[in-house]
């Protein structure tokens, strides 16, 4: 299944929005949606900080339009 996850950053004194859909393992999204989403918007966020070549900051997160994930995305660390 897809969610549609909407970033705001805050890179190099300016702020941004992004949105884009992403493909999630249903399976995950029903035992726990939020968390999913968080995984999926971290890994998003991680890409957008490579390409800026910045430091990227987290303002606020959502997915699938009203839900605010924003400090659950700031919670999710690599698995090493």
């Amino acid at each position: 299944m897809n969610i549609t996850i909407k970033v705001y950053l805050h890179v190099k004194e300016t702020n941004f929005y992004q949105s884009g859909s992403f493909p999630v393992l249903n399976s995950d999204f029903k035992k726990d949606p939020d968390w999913t989403a968080a995984i999926a918007a971290y890994e998003w966020i991680q890409q957008i900080n490579k390409n800026m070549g910045d430091s990227v900051s987290i303002v606020q997160v959502f997915y699938n339009e009203e839900n605010d994930i924003t400090e659950l995305v700031k919670k999710v660390r690599p698995i090493i």
